[in-house]
């Protein structure tokens, strides 16, 4: 079982790990100052294709109950990270996106009746001093806006794990679709009236950018992260998104030649040794797990007699 749990963990943080290639793709392969575009095609022809595979519709409740998550982990994280990221550096936004940790041990409490334990907010506030080690410069502008937006894609991100854990899919994979497209179609006229296509139209190094971030950043990270809140506690899943700045950072200085220094090298230590902390469960009651416990109580002889089991 423990080795059952740990790759529900690896795969499941494969998925932030890969949305931490997105700056990359977006900056190398897309249209310059389309992120809202981006998105849209990272959630809807995703959903779409998810629904084709599993030819499932919502029913019931499921059809405001994905409208919900979809606005909530899709539609509104991405239009407000496209806020922050144009008003904030992104080190600042990276920052506050780190607080989603917290904010979902705190909602889990309220919402999951989940303990919320001093280990836990201490790993919380060392992530946090993690991405601000790795991505933040002294230099940062701040803006109001975009620091309330960004504190709302976090918020909104927080709510939609917690959200996902407590309302569990009748049908996981097909789940991801109805969330994906519900974002989707939030997205597409943000996108059409704010940005608009691209004036020269789409080349084949857009297409293989879109493609990327259709099929990777969007139906499979997605459905690993899904499968992932359903598997795990939320708050060993919302860890996981430290990875994003973690790999983004990695990418930069590999493929994009970027520098890095003794204080991001020390944030990236922080960010290891918190993500691998949070995935450490403390046994309950000093109870050695999954041995079964029996008392035998004295009493008549087998033929006449019972047995207690504890």
């Amino acid at each position: 079982m423990l080795r059952n749990r740990a790759g529900t963990v690896l795969l499941t943080a494969l998925a932030p790990a890969l949305w931490g290639t997105t700056y990359y793709v977006t900056t190398q392969f897309l249209p310059p100052d389309r992120p809202l575009l981006a998105g849209a095609a990272r959630a809807l022809p995703a959903g779409l294709l998810l629904l084709v595979i599993t030819r499932r519709l919502p029913h019931g409740s499921w059809w405001w109950r994905s409208l919900v998550l979809g606005t909530l982990n899709i539609g509104a994280s991405f239009a407000l990270l496209f806020v922050a990221a144009y008003r904030l550096p992104g080190g600042v936004a990276a920052t506050i996106g780190a607080l989603q940790p917290l904010l979902v041990a705190a909602l889990s409490s309220g919402l999951l009746g989940e303990r919320l334990s001093t280990r836990t907010l201490l790993t919380g506030l060392a992530g946090v001093a993690g991405v601000s080690l790795l991505v933040l410069r002294a230099n940062a502008q701040l803006d109001g806006w975009g620091l309330l937006a960004a504190l709302g894609n976090t918020v909104a991100m927080a709510t939609g794990v917690v959200l996902s854990k407590r309302w569990s899919s009748p049908a996981p994979l097909a789940g991801v679709g109805w969330q994906l497209i519900a974002g989707g179609l939030l997205l597409v006229p943000l996108a059409l009236l704010t940005e608009g296509l691209p004036p020269d139209g789409l080349t084949g190094r857009n297409l293989v950018g879109y493609g990327y971030l259709t099929l990777v950043g969007g139906a499979f990270t997605y459905a690993l992260w899904f499968r992932g809140i359903r598997s795990l506690a939320p708050t060993q899943v919302a860890f996981l998104v430290l990875l994003s700045p973690l790999v983004a950072t990695l990418v930069g200085w590999l493929a994009l030649g970027q520098s890095l220094t003794i204080a991001q090298l020390l944030g990236a230590l922080v960010i290891v040794a918190a993500l691998v902390l949070a995935q450490v469960r403390p046994r309950r009651n000093g109870a050695q797990p999954h041995r079964r416990i029996r008392s035998r109580i004295p009493g008549p002889s087998r033929a006449g007699g019972s047995r207690l089991r504890w």
